[in-house]
């Protein structure tokens, strides 16, 4: 059996180990988008992950979804992220940016502008804003002829990543964001080419995809998925079809990988593992529920098929975490009150595991 410890090429990676750090928001950017000397020594610390995903990066000032999170559409903050990526390379690890577009969940007072989205349908809940959460506000509907550029801002987010020295790129397609958006039933509630049918509600996730593909190649670029998932408040109706067809699409595009959350039930996403050719990372746990990824369901996936697995909150207290997991020794647990605090408490004050003298 494929062991959580062997390695596994990923185009031109060679990853040492099949452990995946998944993106997580820390909210530890400086202003005006800016990655950090502390997140450098953070992505660092973990390096040992097969791969790292980095924390959501939002592709377009309209796109930033929370206060504090970093971006990619600057000069100042891709020169910002070469210190980062750098640290990860000096320590042997490899790392992909995760552009994440939030689409309506934003707020004029994060981003001084109106959140877009598919369509005038306002997210579930409240959001992050400097001013503490506020009601999620209805979006604007985004034009026919607006919807490309939107798609084409994770392309040259991808190219600036890709200056910026990340390995290559992931998009945020998953947990009610606006590639979410697009694939779901009642967010999306369009009659144009982008709203309405499986091959409609597909057509943005496919197009941004492709426009990655070309900017910096299909080995460096990747999409995260969460079918079924109903964060923020987002619906998918015929969810096998849904996710059959637009895997289906993404195959032709031989994508560097798909990372699939568990937000629906083994047998679906099974489906999902038989209609995709290429690599699979799965996150085998809800995000944000209850219980963490532990070396069992890691095995478990691995049993069932997929090629990397990836670990949320364990990275967070655990920047030894593959060490852990190799000689299986206790997982510490994570202060969440530290999650969205800002600063490095809780962030680079996790020790490696202590062991007896």
């Amino acid at each position: 059996m494929t062991s959580l410890f062997d390695s596994h090429r990923l185009g031109d990676l060679l990853l040492p180990n099949r452990v995946v750090m998944a993106p997580m928001t820390r909210v530890r950017a400086a202003a005006g988008g800016l990655a950090t000397p502390s997140m450098a020594a953070y992505y660092a610390q973990r390096a040992t992950a097969g791969l790292i995903v980095s924390e959501g990066v939002q592709p377009s000032l309209v796109g930033q979804s929370n206060p504090g999170t970093p971006g990619l559409h600057t000069d100042e903050q891709t020169d910002s992220w070469r210190p980062v990526t750098a640290a990860v390379h000096a320590n042997g690890g490899r790392i992909f940016a995760q552009l994440m577009h939030g689409g309506r969940v934003s707020h004029p007072d994060t981003t001084g502008l109106q959140p877009v989205g598919p369509s005038a349908v306002a997210a579930t809940g409240e959001v992050f804003t400097p001013n503490g959460p506020r009601p999620a506000p209805v979006p604007r509907a985004l034009a026919t002829a607006e919807v490309p550029e939107h798609a084409a801002a994770y392309a040259r987010a991808a190219s600036r990543a890709i200056e910026a020295g990340f390995d290559g790129v992931e998009l945020h397609g998953a947990n009610g964001y606006l590639i979410s958006q697009f694939l779901s039933s009642n967010a999306n509630v369009r009659t144009d080419r982008y709203g309405g049918s499986v091959a409609h509600r597909i057509r943005f996730a496919v197009e941004a995809a492709a426009a990655t593909v070309d900017a910096v190649g299909a080995d460096r670029t990747a999409i995260r998925l969460s079918p079924g998932g109903t964060f923020w408040g987002v619906e998918e109706s015929d969810v096998p079809a849904l996710y059959d067809a637009l895997l289906g699409e993404l195959a032709r595009l031989d994508l560097a990988y798909v990372h699939v959350e568990a937000t629906a039930d083994e047998d679906v996403l099974l489906g999902l593992r038989r209609a995709w050719p290429g690599a699979l990372v799965v996150n085998p746990v809800m995000p944000m529920g209850p219980k963490q990824t532990g070396r069992a369901e890691a095995d478990h996936w691995l049993g069932l098929g997929a090629d990397l697995i990836s670990f949320g909150r364990a990275f967070l207290a655990n920047p030894d975490l593959v060490e852990r997991l190799r000689n299986n020794l206790p997982v510490a647990p994570a202060d969440e009150s530290t999650y969205y605090q800002g600063g490095d408490a809780g962030y680079l004050t996790y020790p490696t595991y202590q062991y007896a003298s």
